[in-house]
């Protein structure tokens, strides 16, 4: 199948699921199909779907990473023994496990076409990630806590593995405990890729943006508290935005 076969097949499976759905008319330009395409996987709750839909799915979302263009680990220069600063999408970077800013729900942003890490990071996995969020959570019995981590699989993604975080929000000032639940984000990570033997981690900037933590402060408490807990793993912070590189390359020096 080409990608246009695929990404149609799969726009039909997902619109006959949900009935709601059934009388949308499909764009016909490639763009809008993706778009759409996105929008109905963000929105999908977390339920089993057919080998056929899996296999499809997967050879699609891979091809579409790779057509993004992957950037390995090996292929990049450390600024420090074992530490990295990367700017570009997390999606696109092979090692042992990236990082995402989740939410307290864990399983996603059900936002279409959301920009948040969370989102991209859910699309481009595949489904399956959701629905093994959802049984993970649904053991768990509440939701996450700020500073903890998870461990996943991370399907279609290049990497091996997804740490799902979720960090504090902030309001108004920044607070004392903010600042150790953010740490603690950082220190929960490493651990759990440690205890899994995962040699690498790329950090994402847990808690800006959308949680509203001062980018600066941010990644001061990720530099000290990675260069305290890292051992021998690798480390990457991942930035996307040209004022966050400014700021991580002058921390670490």
């Amino acid at each position: 199948m080409t990608q246009n076969e695929r990404r149609l097949f799969l726009l039909k499976t997902l619109q006959e699921e949900t009935p709601q759905f059934c009388s949308l008319q499909l764009p016909a330009d490639p763009a809008g199909q993706k778009k759409l395409l996105r929008s109905f996987l963000n929105i999908r709750p977390p339920r089993p779907v057919g080998k056929d839909f899996l296999a499809i799915q997967d050879a699609y979302l891979q091809e579409e990473i790779a057509a993004r263009g992957i950037t390995d680990l090996a292929d990049l220069t450390p600024v420090k023994p074992g530490l990295y600063l990367w700017q570009g999408d997390i999606t696109t970077l092979r090692c042992g496990a990236i990082v995402n800013a989740a939410n307290s729900g864990m399983t996603g942003c059900y936002v279409p076409c959301h920009g948040c890490i969370d989102n991209c990071i859910h699309t481009y996995a595949g489904v399956q990630l959701r629905l093994t969020c959802a049984q993970i959570m649904e053991k768990q019995g509440h939701s996450e806590p700020p500073g903890q981590a998870k461990l996943t699989p991370a399907y279609n993604l290049p990497c091996a593995y997804v740490l799902h975080t979720v960090g504090p929000i902030i309001y108004g000032d920044v607070t004392q405990r903010d600042r150790e639940l953010l740490a603690s984000c950082y220190r929960s990570c490493l651990e759990l890729a440690q205890q899994n033997r995962i040699r690498s981690v790329a950090f994402c900037c847990i808690s800006t943006g959308e949680f509203h933590f001062p980018n600066r402060l941010a990644a001061e408490i990720a530099v000290r508290t990675v260069q305290k807990y890292r051992g021998d793993t690798e480390v990457i912070f991942n930035v996307f935005q040209d004022a966050d590189y400014e700021i991580y390359r002058e921390l670490l020096g």
